[in-house]
């Protein structure tokens, strides 16, 4: 089979496309046919800087992915030989990933698809989307879990509307019933935030953010969902409610943050750092039935019509891919490992 693997750590010249044999799933475990893998900000960092490498030897990156179940292991029940699944965490804690013609993940991490779900929107799941379900499930008057009318009366902050983890904060927020106001930095961003279903986009750049997200929301903001700390952390006091969360899954804009000690605690916010890697287990398997739920609603459309531009590349162009990533693509980048996917 073909596979992409890198033996040391660096930029994207470390990933090479290799033939390697055909792994075959172990007890609790499944084999996938890998029909697209969905590529984060995290696998570029994992293959620059991580330990993955050190550890295996060889490692095939891209935990995100989607495909058909073509083997299954020794006390495996479900998923079945033929379902079509999406994958999350593929290579956690182990050496091979998605990007590759088959990969063996637990059972567990291999989610079937409702009807008529393309791979497309499947592989640009994963990361995103359940780092976006934990972030909306941290309050603590709750709820933590995530379906029709669970935020009713409910306002959610996304910071950085048109990114990945942000589109998906707007999708499950406004399934679940909330009002959404996505911060964004152009009025190109701006049409993708709406277009993913945002109520309000405040420019960030241009407006006096605070003031306009307390126009929209007097008493506050219950939920933010915050992929910059280091520079937000002073705004989310401003416009937070009394008891809100503040999750924070990313280090943009740096990697320390200072908070003001009497606004905070005066308002009772909980600040909420979350990791998909150390999340837990109950937490995982939340997001991924609250997912595909929302799924089965058909309230998760990538595409730039959705608010998600797609692009694409083959399997053997993966560093391009990984370049594409580290540089800012707007949207999902997706890479077609089938080749029947675009």
């Amino acid at each position: 089979m073909r596979s992409i693997v890198y033996s040391r750590t660096g930029d994207s010249s470390v990933l090479t496309a290799v033939e390697r044999d055909l792994p075959q799933p172990g007890p609790g475990e499944v084999r996938i046919r890998v029909a697209v893998s969905g590529v984060n900000p995290t696998d570029w960092k994992a293959r620059r800087n991580g330990a993955a490498a050190a550890t295996f030897g060889e490692v095939t990156p891209n935990q995100d992915g989607a495909g058909i179940v073509d083997a299954v292991g020794a006390g495996v029940g479900s998923p079945a030989v033929g379902d079509r699944v999406w994958l999350y965490l593929a290579q956690h804690e182990r050496p091979t990933g998605t990007a590759q013609e088959y990969t063996v993940v637990p059972a567990e991490r291999a989610v079937p698809l409702p009807e008529g779900i393309g791979f497309d929107i499947a592989a640009s799941l994963g990361v995103p989307a359940m780092t976006a379900h934990r972030a909306l499930t941290v309050h603590e008057d709750g709820p933590d879990r995530l379906s029709p009318g669970a935020l009713a009366g409910r306002t959610v902050l996304v910071a950085g509307g048109a990114g990945a983890v942000g589109h998906a904060a707007i999708q499950l927020a406004r399934w679940a019933g909330a009002t959404v106001i996505a911060t964004v930095s152009s009025d190109k961003k701006a049409v993708l935030a709406r277009s993913a279903g945002a109520d309000h986009t405040v420019n960030y750049r241009t407006e006096d953010t605070a003031r306009r997200i307390l126009e929209i929301a007097p008493g506050g903001v219950e939920h933010i969902v915050e992929v910059s700390p280091a520079d937000n952390f002073a705004l989310d006091t401003d416009v937070i409610a009394n008891h809100g969360s503040i999750a924070y899954y990313a280090d943009n804009g740096g990697d320390e943050a200072a908070i003001a000690i009497m606004p905070t605690f005066a308002k009772n916010i909980r600040f909420q750092g979350l990791l998909m890697y150390t999340v837990g287990e109950r937490a995982l398997t939340a997001a991924a039935e609250d997912i595909t739920a929302a799924l089965r609603d058909g309230a998760l459309p990538v595409g730039e019509d959705a608010g998600l531009p797609l692009t694409w590349f083959g399997l053997d162009d993966s560093a391009a891919a990984h370049d594409a990533v580290e540089n800012g693509a707007i949207g999902k980048v997706l890479i077609d490992v089938s080749g029947d996917n675009h």
